[in-house]
């Protein structure tokens, strides 16, 4: 029985076995910025899992861009060199090695979450936090040092760089952060950014510094390889915050400069909004990017179940789903989802014999 969750999409070059991706979760668990035996157990399980494509956490481009100490980084040829063995198990074991590059602007230099959720400053092992605007995240968070055109050039070249460095690596998937409040998020929108120069004000200057980003890494980015970005579709403010109407635009710019897949995601940008959840919730959002710019979209957002999943898929609301948390639950989600569904998939040989029938 074919279903459309477990049917191949090519994007490029790459071929995907299924429709299940898994979220770039953050894990708060590097050492220096390097993957350590918890990062390769943990991807290293959902490719065996039979997810069919992972996206490692969001990846600094430089230190300071890095939303806690915990966080991974590819700033350096070390980081190339640590990535490389968790980038290889995962190709053995079928899945596509894909990595978020990201920086965090004003939401970076938090402690880990265990530890509790606040700014920490260099006397504790932070540093200075940088944004768009002298507009802070909330009442206790710092007000960011606003970026001069050089450091922004700066920040666009670290993309680049860290871009190349992903390819050297291994690596197959690149996404692009541009959502949950972090710095290219934070250009977009006017709630954050009060900038008065070419990077602020008109729709077209706020979007520049995110154009400048993509048009940067494409250019390094192998032609064979797929460029992916997630999006915060919303704000979730009933005016003067991002919008649809302008991640619709967006997503054509990106489009036209080799964006090939758009992870469409919501919020992030200021605390205290209110947002309606509840399964699929944000599936209408992946909808409505996915029609008004036609470019294949994956769709997140509390999608628990097999049936669900298929839903989505099968009625051309989104053409992948990447899954966080029912991914963290279980890692072997892909192949329970795929005997719910009554398709027969391989396991892999060494769990062979405890595939039920």
């Amino acid at each position: 029985m074919t279903q459309k969750l477990f049917s191949p999409l090519t994007l490029r070059g790459v071929t995907f076995r299924n429709r299940i991706f898994l979220s770039p979760m953050c894990l708060y668990s590097a050492e220096g910025g390097m993957p350590t035996l918890w990062h390769l157990t943990h991807y290293g399980c959902r490719a065996i899992g039979g997810a069919a494509c992972l996206l490692q956490e969001a990846t600094a481009v430089m230190p300071e861009g890095r939303i806690s100490p915990g966080d991974l980084g590819m700033w350096s040829e070390a980081h190339v060199a640590a990535a490389r063995p968790m980038v290889q198990f995962i190709k053995d074991n079928g899945a596509v090695p894909g990595i978020q590059l990201s920086h965090a602007g004003r939401k970076a230099s938090t402690s880990l979450p265990w530890e509790g959720r606040g700014y920490i400053g260099p006397q504790k092992g932070g540093w200075e936090v940088v944004g768009p605007s002298p507009v802070s995240f909330d009442q206790e968070s710092p007000i960011p040092k606003e970026l001069s055109l050089g450091e922004i050039q700066a920040i666009v070249n670290a993309f680049a760089a860290a871009a190349q460095r992903c390819a050297d690596a291994g690596y197959d998937v690149l996404e692009l952060h541009v959502a949950h409040g972090y710095l290219m998020h934070q250009f977009l929108s006017s709630l954050s950014n009060h900038r008065t120069d070419e990077y602020g004000g008109s729709l077209e200057n706020r979007m520049r510094f995110v154009l400048d980003v993509t048009r940067a890494v494409r250019a390094v980015w192998p032609e064979r390889l797929p460029l992916f970005a997630r999006l915060s579709a919303t704000d979730w403010v009933d005016e003067g915050g991002w919008d649809v109407a302008q991640s619709v635009s967006l997503c054509s710019e990106m489009k036209g400069l080799g964006v090939d897949f758009i992870d469409v995601s919501t919020g992030g940008l200021i605390p205290g909004t209110r947002i309606i959840t509840g399964p699929g919730y944000q599936v209408p959002f992946a909808d409505a990017i996915r029609q008004g710019v036609q470019i294949p979209v994956g769709a997140v957002g509390q999608i628990t179940s097999a049936e669900q999943a298929e839903q989505i898929l099968a009625t051309a609301q989104a053409d992948a789903v990447v899954i966080g948390r029912a991914l963290m639950r279980d890692p072997y989600w892909p192949l329970h989802a795929a005997q719910a569904l009554g398709v027969d998939i391989d396991w892999p040989h060494p769990y062979a014999r405890a595939k039920m029938k």
